[in-house]
């Protein structure tokens, strides 16, 4: 990694106790693999099992887990937690998005200034921004529209944390940061064709069809959209960064600058994966946004941050690591048959 960007301050890390709320998902997985290498005291991963982030007594209840013996609390929290799907399931059950999305982030900022957390780092989200914010996505552009609507009620649900942050350092000098990470991708994302996004979709789609020998493929809307794509790896060490380096309330885009319209992802999939049949475009299923890419130069100016993979190599380590899951998957299933 770049000389201004590692390795972490010796003295901000040291002996930190750090909460990584959704932890053990995509990208807090990536969170979490990053900071064992940093000088921490300890991290905690709440599981939904055992901490039902919606309710409040089960935050109030994570927070006095993990104070220290003398009663003081963690030192930092990063807020990764979220209920998140594509456009199909937005569509589907958008009360839901809303409300699990609200409550577990409200609540958990309130109760972290409540105990003295002294630091709170929140993960918003480009569906924040108005459908038809001017090219870049400049931070400055937030409110000037309302969002697309068949992510709306998650993208405003976790715009109010940006709210909530701007008023408890306003109100209370609460140190609490907002980050506006662009659609994410990499090893270990969801393939769910039901609540996964476009780029895992699109894989899985290529793949079994290519598996199958089918000729054709169906893609939603009609591929004009464009879309920004942030590797996993690059925004677990970009959240890092302003978590040790930032400590403003003012929103920070983490983006790699690299725009490609749906149309041309999926060639660029196709290829990669395979798959030489013919791309259908259902035009009766939505677009979404119709473009997004972000102004990523106030993460690069206030904490050093830069994406560093390539796309293209990206896409490939993603496409590969999903084609040796599917390949042990099937291993095992055949062993189990065997064993039967």
């Amino acid at each position: 990694m770049p000389g201004q960007e590692w390795p972490p301050s010796q003295v901000f890390w040291q002996d930190k106790r750090v909460i990584v709320t959704g932890g053990a998902g995509f990208l807090g997985s990536y969170v979490v693999k990053l900071l064992r290498q940093y000088p921490v005291d300890e991290i905690f991963v709440p599981r939904k099992r055992d901490y039902d982030l919606r309710q409040r007594e089960a935050i109030q209840q994570l927070l006095h887990d993990t104070q220290r013996p003398d009663g003081r609390p963690a030192d930092l929290i990063i807020h990764l937690a979220a209920h998140v799907g594509g456009i199909g399931a937005n569509r589907s059950r958008p009360a839901e998005f809303f409300y699990d999305n609200l409550m577990m982030g409200v609540q958990l900022l309130h109760e972290s200034w409540r105990v003295g957390v002294p630091k709170f780092v929140a993960i918003g989200t480009v569906c924040a921004y108005p459908k038809f914010a001017p090219i870049p996505f400049r931070e400055e552009d937030l409110w000037n529209g309302y969002p697309e609507e068949t992510n709306a009620p998650y993208g405003l649900a976790k715009k109010m944390l940006l709210v909530q942050s701007q008023a408890y350092r306003q109100q209370y000098g609460y140190n609490s940061i907002f980050l506006l990470p662009v659609n994410l991708y990499g090893p270990g994302d969801n393939f769910d064709l039901e609540t996964s996004h476009v780029i895992p979709a699109l894989i899985r789609k290529c793949v079994e069809a290519r598996q199958r020998g089918e000729e054709t493929i169906v893609a939603w809307g009609d591929g004009s959209p464009t879309r920004e794509f942030l590797y996993v790896e690059d925004a677990a060490r970009g959240i890092l960064l302003a978590a040790e380096r930032y400590d403003q309330s003012e929103p920070v885009n983490l983006g790699s600058s690299y725009e490609i319209s749906i149309r041309d992802l999926l060639t660029l999939i196709a290829r990669l994966t395979g798959f030489q049949g013919r791309i259908v475009w259902d035009t009766s299923k939505p677009n979404g946004q119709p473009r997004r890419k972000l102004d990523t130069s106030r993460a690069e100016r206030l904490f050093g941050f830069q994406a560093e993979t390539n796309f293209e190599e990206g896409l490939a380590r993603t496409i590969a690591w999903y084609e040796q899951t599917l390949a042990q998957t099937a291993g095992t299933a055949q062993e189990k048959s065997r064993d039967t």
